[in-house]
């Protein structure tokens, strides 16, 4: 059993040092080509379009996918099914990728004619420059593995993992030349922990309308507690005659009122009232509202416009529900 876990282990890792080397060689592609493929991908007014079959059209799968959530509008077309009419996906604006290891899958001689005849341009990713997916590209890019992982050599692998890297290394250089920044690849990406920090902001979450708990200065303190109780986020914002914020009254106000046996039922509201409580704007991000709220340790605050006027309110639990984390 011993023998046996030693050989596990180097067999995984001469697999590992075989889709090193051919990664390694990849360096031998980074040349005018992969500029010139770039270049072209960077003025596409259209789509881009990746295709491939078998292996390769698993990888090209992947790479589409990474364009498209990376800032360069992409997807995957079967080459078999482009032979039965998802041709018509295909524009003359796009640009079309083309995966194979071997650059003569037959249904690459049969579509690649027709991409040429809609005017789209093809970059093809072949371990044979002298193929004939190669020569009838525009641009060709080399992506050779001098040896597959497979001891057989029939498996795709290394070859297989050359091109992923191959497409990373594309959709890579194609977002830092277009400057695509965090809040972008949020864009793409709505539910999860990214988009919901950089997309999610204060206006979003935030009780407007009749659900903001607001009071003016001559209120009572009792009339103020039902207002409270009525909106159930545990304050209420305190306005002047022009309704500006001119304070706030929380649950943690009220305990300290009751200390000092004040009549409830008489006393107006902004003789009590915290007047120096932190605001938010509406633009403010979600998750830096949550921050500030850590930092001040509050539970929520009231959202004011630009003439310090209440327009909404938001607690901790309106972040938490959100999943703002």
């Amino acid at each position: 059993m011993q023998s046996q876990n030693v050989q596990l282990i180097e067999s995984a890792k001469k697999v590992i040092d075989i889709e090193l080397l051919a990664v390694r060689q990849l360096y031998q592609s980074l040349n005018q080509d992969f500029i010139q493929a770039c270049q072209l991908l960077l003025a596409c007014k259209g789509k881009v379009v990746v295709t491939g079959i078998g292996k390769s059209g698993h990888v090209a799968r992947k790479i589409a996918a990474t364009l498209a959530s990376t800032g360069s509008p992409a997807f995957f077309v079967h080459p078999a099914e482009a032979c039965h009419g998802d041709l018509g996906m295909i524009s003359k604006q796009d640009v079309v990728i083309a995966l194979s290891n071997s650059g003569e899958s037959s249904e690459f001689t049969t579509i690649v004619p027709v991409i040429k005849r809609i005017g789209a341009k093809l970059v093809s990713m072949t371990s044979n420059p002298q193929s004939s997916l190669a020569k009838l590209s525009d641009i060709h890019l080399l992506v050779k593995a001098d040896q597959e992982a497979c001891p057989l050599g029939l498996a795709p692998t290394a070859s297989t993992t050359a091109a992923i890297v191959m497409g990373d290394a594309i959709a890579i250089s194609l977002l830092e030349a277009r400057e695509f920044s965090a809040e972008d690849f949020a864009f793409s990406h709505p539910l999860g922990n990214l988009g919901r920090k950089l997309l999610l902001k204060v206006k979003d979450l935030m009780h407007a309308g009749s659900q903001l708990p607001i009071v003016d200065e001559q209120t009572t303190i009792a009339e103020a507690l039902i207002e409270i109780s009525r909106k159930s986020l545990g304050f209420a914002a305190v306005v002047n005659q022009q309704n500006i914020l001119t304070g706030i009254y929380t649950d943690g106000d009220l305990r300290r009122t009751l200390d000092k046996k004040i009549d409830i039922h008489q006393t107006a509201i902004h003789e009590v009232m915290t007047t120096s409580s932190v605001t938010v704007k509406p633009e403010m991000l979600a998750a830096e509202a949550l921050k500030l709220m850590e930092d001040k340790k509050v539970n929520g605050f009231v959202v004011i416009n630009d003439q310090a006027q209440p327009i909404g309110a938001i607690n901790i639990h309106d972040l938490l529900k959100a999943k703002v984390l």
